[in-house]
């Protein structure tokens, strides 16, 4: 869990510093980095889209996902939680909830979230973890110099997604099969690209509904791979 653990700090110093100069910076000058940041996340997610090899398979993982997810309405839930956390400590930023989101999803759902917690899990040193990390902290304060403090809760998911795989992994060390990592990094991409497209305001999409994909995948190959 070390890995992990120097992750939400690294996001937490960057959050932080996000706040202090979001007053010192012209608006024109976080909106082209946000942008930047939206086109990093597309080229990622295109870039871990194509590790698939089984195209129907990631198919079939987001369509069903979807369906589970507007079921459920996982958006509507987050942002009912998130509202709550914001009233209970009495935030006034109106992007919260957007910004919590988007943290989450661009930290939690990189190729790197997935083998740096499979290797540190399976006993190995977190190094994958540790680059995130850097990543991830400088992310966080042009992250939160456009949206706010809510970027700064998303490690309270980041600690219990990743800390979890990592435990997961750890005790699965036998039966993790490459082509299991490969398709859940391909799915993950696929969603990561829609965030992407969030992020640079080209088309809403409700990429949290989306998520039960990263389980259903995990199902499908089990059963047909």
């Amino acid at each position: 869990m070390l890995g992990t653990l120097v992750n939400v700090g690294a996001i937490i110093v960057g959050s932080v510093i996000g706040l202090f100069i979001r007053t010192k910076l012209p608006q024109r000058i976080i909106k082209i980095v946000f942008q930047g940041i939206g086109l990093f996340a597309i080229f990622l997610g295109v870039k871990m889209a194509l590790k698939t090899d089984h195209l129907l398979i990631m198919v079939l993982s987001i369509v069903i996902g979807s369906i589970v997810g507007e079921l459920i309405n996982i958006e509507k839930g987050i942002n009912n939680l998130s509202e709550y956390l914001k009233r209970k400590i009495k935030l006034s930023s109106d992007k919260f909830s957007e910004g919590l989101i988007t943290a989450f999803l661009l930290f939690c759902l990189g190729s790197m979230t997935i083998l740096g917690a499979i290797e540190e899990g399976l006993g190995g040193r977190p190094n994958l973890l540790m680059t995130k990390s850097l990543m991830d902290g400088f992310s966080s304060i042009a992250l939160t110099a456009s949206l706010g403090i809510g970027v700064i809760f998303s490690v309270i998911p980041l600690l219990i997604y990743q800390g979890g795989l990592t435990l997961f992994a750890g005790s699965l060390q036998h039966v993790m099969p490459s082509i299991l990592i490969n398709e859940l990094t391909a799915v993950g991409g696929i969603l990561l690209i829609g965030l992407g497209i969030n992020i640079l305001e080209i088309l809403k999409i409700r990429i949290s509904n989306m998520l039960p994909s990263l389980v259903i995948v995990i199902i499908l190959v089990f059963i047909f791979l």
